[in-house]
């Protein structure tokens, strides 16, 4: 391993580069002797501010990271999880090589003068482009308006900033990842805002046949995140969300090894709300995202993502 030189790929942004950095970091720990560099590229859904549906949806992010990866460009890719789409399987000839450990799931809010959620004004214009977020505000907090807002996290703190919004919402792990959780208002929890799939968890991507770097970096695997990000994953890709479906969800792991999964189906307008909640105890993740996929579906999930267009 010593004289090895891995070729890390990922998205440009600030924060995809802060996701690496702990990534080469966690690696020096576990092979000290271990070389890394950074392969840095443009995605089409950094370079598109517009509509993501418009441009494949999730897969938007991922492309060209999967690209430099089958092209041997690179060797190993940094996700994050909720980047990845789940309605369809891994680009052929890749794999998952480890899920790291779990960082903040919730959506924290931004409010220069300092408002939390509940006592913003009618009429205050939320920045958000997220269908999960904007339908559960349209179901929670109707009177608030969202208004439509791409970027990286600090983009859109520059756009709040220049007044093309009164407030965001983003991932709190994000803004930590980036160094500012001294900009977050509020924290909102997980019932007020339910989290997308995969929230707060970075993915190892290689190649298939690499077996020995797969076995380099699956010491970086923390064994919690991986049941969970299996049971959501599964969940998604039983429902065939796409990027337009308000879909939400999270599992968690119990100190006891137990699992849940909770999780939500809306409509855009955020008048409908499909929720199931299942516990496996010690069972197959894979099986409990499957049945509480199907829970939804028994409830009209299939019609209601259907109905929306992508």
């Amino acid at each position: 391993m010593s004289a090895d030189l891995i070729r890390i790929v990922s998205r440009d942004s600030p924060m995809a580069l802060a996701q690496v950095e702990r990534v080469r970091a966690e690696l020096a720990v576990l092979h000290p002797g271990t070389r890394t560099e950074v392969v840095p590229v443009k995605t089409t859904g950094d370079k598109w501010m517009g509509d993501l549906s418009v441009v494949e949806g999730k897969g938007a992010f991922t492309k060209e990271v999967d690209a430099a990866l089958l092209a041997g460009e690179a060797d190993l890719a940094v996700h994050c999880v909720k980047d990845i789409p789940a309605d369809r399987p891994l680009p052929a000839g890749t794999a998952f090589a480890a899920f790291l450990r779990r960082g903040d799931i919730r959506d924290a809010l931004i409010h220069p003068g300092g408002l939390p959620l509940d006592e913003l004004p009618a009429g205050t214009r939320i920045g958000t482009s997220s269908v999960r977020r904007a339908a559960q505000l349209a179901a929670s907090h109707p009177h608030l308006l969202c208004v439509p807002m791409r970027g990286n996290a600090n983009r859109r703190l520059e756009k709040l900033a220049a007044g093309e919004a009164d407030a965001l919402l983003l991932a709190a792990s994000g803004l930590e990842r980036i160094g500012r959780p001294d900009v977050i208002t509020e924290i909102l929890s997980p019932e007020v805002m339910c989290p997308p799939i995969g929230a707060g968890v970075l993915a190892l991507q290689c190649r298939e046949g690499d077996s020995d770097l797969i076995d380099a970096v699956s010491g970086l695997g923390d064994p919690a995140a991986h049941r969970e990000t299996t049971a959501e994953r599964m969940f998604l890709h039983v429902l065939q969300g796409h990027c337009n479906s308000p879909i939400a969800g999270y599992a968690q792991v119990e100190r006891n090894g137990d699992m849940s999964l909770r999780a939500k189906v809306f409509t855009p307008d955020g008048k409908t709300v499909l929720n199931a909640h299942e516990w496996a105890g010690p069972l197959d993740p894979a099986t409990l995202g499957t049945s509480v996929a199907v829970a939804l579906l028994r409830q009209g999930a299939r019609e209601l993502i259907d109905g929306i267009a992508h």
